[in-house]
């Protein structure tokens, strides 16, 4: 992978869960109720949640996300035997609620600065969307906020990622990509986009279609990446 810059950039686009906000805070504020279950509960969580709109999408049976989360939340919560109705309400207010990664705010604020156009691609419901948007203060930071409940198909379907080139107007390769899920990031550089995988976790290379352009940790490199100066 390069690890310099990506030229003739026009637009910045970011998943959402994962990427731009913690995918794991839900649980672990639920530290207290869930003890050394909160992590497990977290893994198996998103686990379940991708693995459902993916089959969902082979399927052709769509449900939106939130629907998905409740139902992956339920599988999570039988297999690791936490029998808690109250406690399984509060995880999912505070999916509402993730934490934004540290140097979301000020990324996304450095991009719009300097000219770049800025949005979510995300499985997230607009209902879902909205309220991590407005619970980490970056909505003032973002051009639009795209769900794939317009189409009614999940990632890594290539109309997904054609809402992006179609809402902001640009050239699928004037799009920088930005996902720390490998899979999207593969299947995003496989339609055609420039991409940034933020590997926060330090994961292992996928072996699919595409290949991200750039691997990083965090967020906060990419502004120089796509031709911004400080």
């Amino acid at each position: 992978m390069n690890t310099n810059r990506l030229e003739n950039i026009g637009a910045c686009v970011f998943d959402a869960y994962g990427t731009l906000f913690d995918v794991n805070a839900a649980a672990q504020h639920c530290t207290a109720d869930l003890g050394d279950k909160w992590l497990p509960l977290a893994e198996l969580w998103r686990g379940r949640q991708l693995q459902y709109t993916w089959l969902r999408s082979l399927m052709e049976n769509y449900a939106d996300f939130w629907q998905v989360t409740g139902e992956a939340l339920d599988f999570a919560m039988e297999a690791l035997e936490i029998k808690d109705p109250a406690l399984r309400e509060r995880l999912m207010e505070l999916y509402l609620q993730l934490d934004a990664y540290p140097e979301v705010g000020d990324v996304l604020r450095q991009l719009r600065d300097g000219g770049m156009k800025t949005a979510i691609l995300s499985n997230g419901s607009p209902k879902t969307l909205q309220a991590a948007v407005d619970n980490a203060s970056i909505s003032d930071a973002l051009d639009t906020v795209i769900s794939v409940d317009q189409i009614k198909v999940y990632k890594t379907a290539p109309a997904v990622y054609q809402l992006a080139v179609d809402q902001l107007g640009v050239k699928a390769s004037t799009i920088s990509f930005q996902s720390s899920n490998a899979w999207d990031a593969h299947a995003a550089s496989n339609f055609g986009f420039r991409v940034v995988w933020i590997n926060r976790f330090s994961q292992a290379r996928e072996r699919l279609p595409g290949n991200p352009d750039i691997m990083l940790d965090n967020l906060k490199p990419l502004p120089a990446i796509v031709g911004l100066r400080n």
